[in-house]
């Protein structure tokens, strides 16, 4: 839970804040905001995405992909006055795009950063600094691997089809079946689910298809990679990790109330 301080609601502000969504804690964020009645614009990438955020007369979310040329045109019609950049760890793209935004527009930024996960010196986890390095590597080759890494990505496995079994773990929606087809996926190789996943759930499924390895992001606790890990040591499966793109932003933090606290003193300042 957001803690959510003492200052009043504010309902009549013609600024407004940019919350960049797609995550648990965005969600979080969003209801905290919408408590206090601060104006607000969620972006996210889709209708099934805005389904998971409140409902208010000061917010607002919207199903949208900026892009570079379409911008600035969206933070003059929405009067953005600050941007908290709540996506994925692994949403380079549209963190990248804040930044810039945020720069050109002289808009106070603040990035929220899920916090990481210890390493530690397991035998059942092998970390990687990228996609391109696990790919480039053997550590694949005759094993029975799990993906959970998004539909995004898949096409990018399709070279190791043939040396290696491939099964993938995907949201239930037909862009990421297509996309996992597409990459020679069968489906009795596929699984359309929805997280959050418990250890019982997890524990099943690899012992299902008696999986060996397993691939994901570094996403953190909230993106199930603890539940991994403890799965992957109780059945002895190795977890490999592909660790967070480093991103140079210009404020960050990984305490919810702290952005909470950002929102209402930009929103005060704009007053």
């Amino acid at each position: 839970m957001v803690e959510i301080s003492s200052v009043p609601p504010i309902a009549d502000c013609s600024k407004t804040l940019w919350l960049v969504g797609g995550t648990q804690e965005s969600i979080q964020l969003a209801e905290a905001i919408a408590a206090l009645q601060l104006p607000c614009v969620v972006t996210v990438a889709t209708p099934s995405a805005k389904r998971q955020y409140p409902i208010s007369s000061t917010f607002r979310v919207e199903v949208s992909r900026l892009q570079p040329e379409t911008v600035s045109q969206f933070l003059q019609q929405a009067q953005i006055a600050a941007i908290l950049d709540a996506s994925h760890p692994f949403a380079v793209e549209i963190s990248q795009l804040a930044i810039a935004a945020a720069e050109a527009a002289n808009l106070p930024y603040l990035r929220y950063e899920r916090p990481q996960l210890e390493t530690g010196m397991a035998a059942d986890l092998c970390l990687v600094d990228s996609l391109t390095t696990l790919l480039n590597s053997d550590l694949l080759a005759q094993q029975r691997v799990l993906l959970t890494l998004g539909y995004r990505w898949l096409a990018d496995f399709q070279p190791w089809q043939a040396r290696s079994t491939l099964f993938a773990r995907l949201l239930p929606s037909v862009a990421a079946l297509e996309a996992a087809i597409a990459a020679g996926f069968t489906p009795d190789r596929l699984i359309a689910l929805r997280p959050p996943f418990s250890i019982g759930l997890e524990t099943a499924l690899w012992q299902q298809w008696q999986i060996s390895q397993v691939v994901t992001k570094a996403s953190g606790a909230a993106g199930g990679e603890l539940i991994k890990r403890q799965v992957a040591q109780q059945l002895g499966v190795k977890l490999i990790v592909i660790q967070r793109p480093a991103i140079a932003y210009p404020r960050q933090t990984s305490c919810l109330t702290a952005a909470l606290a950002f929102c209402q003193q930009q929103v005060q300042i704009a007053l």
